[in-house]
């Protein structure tokens, strides 16, 4: 029989006579478990594309999520089609294992939605949604709350983007919680760049350039120099901006994603690092420092629409993965220098369409996980189902314009495509020793099934088989 390898951190925390079985059973005990639950499932009715929770307490139960559709035109075949949207806002509570969590508190229609994000610090007092549309606007919120009762936006103010384009992300600057320099940044579906300050309830703008070629799919602050900001494009190009110098020329620009750029996140948790990712459904991580080479970089079988740091375990990082679902990555050993894959350490599958929106909930789940069937796998594979063109749809990504139905009403991509790749599997790690388990909430939303999820993630020691070999 081989003899079983003990990591060294193992037989150091054991006596030099401690019987082979009982180091068997400690190196047992540290094996973790890994699991998904659904929630709950919400029709948007219309094509859903962006979710995020409230940062702020204590309204990290509020989230909010954003649609895209397009129209056609009813004026025959010149007329231009017309995109609207509808922006939900929804309150999570627990109330009993028999009670959906979820309860809508509003709906506003709205031009059509490509993007949401909260301003970690409130304004004026209150949390603040930022919205960009398909009108080429920058549209404020502010979250009004009725003695904790009852919770609504209200439009506090709008501006101008850019005329005859599709507005497409935004970021605050306020990604450590810093209040001193509210600013937000805009990117368009002409390659521009703009960034705004807010002040008195209202948005000026700063400045504003062309970054890209084509689309500017997103941009992104360094939430530990907000001089500093990112953008990614359709030219395939990462870019670096120093918003002290004039934006004429770029402080650097990487090439090293093989197709459009459209996810970047900055670390509120470890200075100078970056996550990014492409159509070309690659993860990279960087170091600012040493923008030639990235720490990491991880194939997830679809192009990554989203990317989020977790709000306070610096290493796990959700991606929206597009034609391959969400997954959640653990990315300790990629930032400590192995130059490795990030394992994948949980996924979630139940979409049945394009993987758009996704977002942590800083909401605390204390209670156990409910006793709900694991997600599994589907029994057949949306691509490799032999569907039929029947509805031509535009997404926000224009790269993806037609949709697959199958008879049963389930949407596809091309069927004559290979399915999409897994992300690398790996060992799955470990939080660490004494870690405690982790328990998150999390929603996401796919785009041509219209689905809003609310789901959970419990990552918890796996003791049961330490206790069969102590036996």
């Amino acid at each position: 029989m081989t003899k079983p390898h003990f990591p060294r951190e193992f037989s150091q925390k054991l006596p030099p006579n401690q019987p082979t079985r009982w180091r068997y059973a400690d190196q047992v005990a540290m094996a973790w478990k890994s699991r998904t639950r659904s929630l709950q499932v919400f029709d948007t009715e219309l094509s859903a594309d962006t979710v995020e929770w409230c940062p702020l307490s204590p309204s990290h139960d509020i989230l909010a999520c954003g649609t895209y559709q397009l129209q056609k035109a009813e004026g025959g075949e010149g007329a231009a089609p017309s995109r609207t949207g509808r922006l939900y806002l929804f309150q999570f509570r627990r109330e009993g294992p028999m009670s959906p969590p979820l309860t809508e508190l509003q709906r506003l229609d709205t031009a059509a939605i490509l993007d949401l994000k909260w301003c970690h610090v409130p304004v004026l007092g209150r949390p603040l949604l930022g919205m960009v549309a398909a009108t080429g606007e920058l549209h404020l919120y502010t979250l009004l709350d009725n003695q904790h009762l009852f919770h609504s936006l209200q439009t506090m103010c709008s501006v101008e983007v850019g005329a005859e384009r599709l507005a497409l992300s935004l970021d605050w600057s306020t990604g450590r919680m810093d209040s001193s320099d509210i600013r937000v940044a805009c990117s368009d579906s002409a390659g521009c760049v703009g960034v705004f300050s807010l002040a008195e309830g209202a948005l000026m703008a700063l400045s504003q350039w062309k970054a890209h070629d084509f689309e500017a799919w997103i941009t992104a602050f360094s939430y530990w120099n907000t001089q500093l900001l990112y953008s990614g494009g359709d030219d395939c190009k990462l870019k670096g901006w120093d918003l002290r110098a004039a934006p004429s020329s770029p402080a650097f620009t990487s090439k090293r994603h093989s197709m459009g750029v459209c996810s970047i996140h900055s670390s509120p948790h470890l200075e100078h690092i970056l996550a990014t990712g492409s159509y070309d459904e690659q993860v990279l991580l960087w170091d600012g420092r040493n923008m030639r080479q990235p720490l990491g970089q991880s194939a997830v079988g679809g192009g990554v629409w989203r990317l989020k740091w977790h709000p306070s375990n610096q290493y796990l990082l959700l991606a929206a993965c597009m034609h391959n679902d969400f997954h959640i990555l653990h990315c300790q050993q990629a930032l400590e220098g192995s130059k490795g894959a990030c394992p994948v350490v949980a996924s979630y599958i139940l979409h049945n369409s394009l993987a758009y929106g996704a977002d942590w909930s800083r909401l605390s789940l204390e209670d156990p996980a409910p006793h709900s069937p694991p997600a599994t796998e589907p029994k057949e594979s949306l691509a490799q189902s032999r569907g039929h063109l029947r509805i031509q749809y535009e997404s926000p990504t224009a790269s993806f314009d037609t949709s697959l139905e199958d008879d049963a009403g389930r949407y596809i991509p091309e069927a004559s495509g290979p399915p999409p790749r897994s992300p690398a599997e790996a060992p799955a790690p470990s939080p660490g020793h004494d870690a405690p388990p982790l328990s998150c909430l999390l929603a996401s939303c796919s785009f041509y099934d219209h689905m809003l999820h609310v789901w959970r993630w419990d990552w918890t020691p796996e003791t049961s088989r330490q206790e069969s070999h102590q036996q």
